[in-house]
């Protein structure tokens, strides 16, 4: 048995002259919580959609937990938990009896309630569905996502419509998924989300991968560089990028004493990811010129 439970090779869908995603090779090992990034038509969506089986490739080879994603049948797809922007499911039931419903379908769903508890709606359990809140329309998702106990779990932006304290309580739900081995294949535009779970991720940009690596690596050392800012003598606002801002400091301080106003600035997730979009952008710019 492969230790991944995506593999991806050359992957590339076209849609007459317009080509989405264009020739991406990624993996995604057993047990880890993997991130695709990017912005809006840039080619995720119609990756998930090809790695779920809803959707052909044009070329290229896909195995989702050993299979074809377009030759997966029932078995294949019990195996798998979905979470999508949009559900769109019957507002007319409760969420007990769709996630009772849901149940049905696999053959070792989890506890209906602690499914319910796990993801806090016992309040809300014999509520129709079309009268919950968005956010809790969003847990309701999560919840028939996870009722099967998939091997493999999609979340495409789990938590839009949270607010913050709900968004915290599901971060330590899909921690408590990995730490049952649940492998999981998330995308958000959030990307607090991102660095919290992530183990690795992927930012695809224009159908292609700008960088891959892992949370805490991505975009190379060079783009992880601290920015020191300070207020010199004569009051003027001053930064330079440093790989020993400590040693910085030190210098400035031996020239005119403490400098003012300072402040160290570590980049980010959300930094990184848009120098790297911006970067891709400039390279498209300059092959149009």
């Amino acid at each position: 048995m492969t230790e991944s439970v995506i593999e991806v090779r050359d992957l590339r869908k076209d849609y007459g002259d317009f080509t989405a995603v264009d020739g991406i090779s990624f993996d995604i090992e057993r047990g880890e919580t993997f991130a695709l990034l990017g912005p809006n038509g840039a080619g995720k969506s119609t990756t998930i959609e090809i790695l779920e089986g809803y959707r052909h490739r044009s070329s290229g080879e896909v195995r989702v937990l050993g299979v074809d994603p377009q030759h997966g049948g029932l078995d294949w797809k019990a195996r798998l938990g979905i979470v999508l922007q949009s559900t769109g499911e019957a507002g007319s039931f409760t969420v007990r009896e769709l996630l009772k419903e849901f149940a049905g379908y696999y053959p070792r769903p989890r506890d209906v309630d602690e499914v319910i508890a796990a993801v806090g709606l016992e309040q809300k359990q014999r509520t129709r569905a079309a009268r919950l809140s968005g956010g809790q329309q969003r847990r309701l998702d999560v919840a028939l996502g996870i009722i099967g106990r998939p091997e493999l779990l999609f979340l495409d932006e789990p938590t839009t419509g949270f607010d913050p304290e709900a968004r915290r309580q599901f971060w330590d739900l899909i921690r408590s998924l990995k730490a049952e081995g649940t492998s999981i294949l998330l995308t958000t535009h959030y990307l607090d989300e991102a660095a919290q779970l992530g183990d690795r991720a992927a930012v695809i940009a224009g159908g292609t991968i700008a960088a891959i690596g892992r949370i805490d690596e991505l975009g190379g050392a060079d783009s992880r560089i601290p920015l020191v800012r300070w207020t010199d003598a004569a009051g003027a606002r001053r930064e330079e990028r440093t790989g020993e801002p400590g040693a910085l400091v030190s210098a400035l301080q031996r020239e005119g004493g403490e400098p003012r106003d300072l402040e160290v600035v570590r980049p980010t997730l959300e930094d990184i990811y848009l120098d790297l979009i911006r970067a891709f952008d400039s390279r498209l710019e300059e092959a149009a010129a």
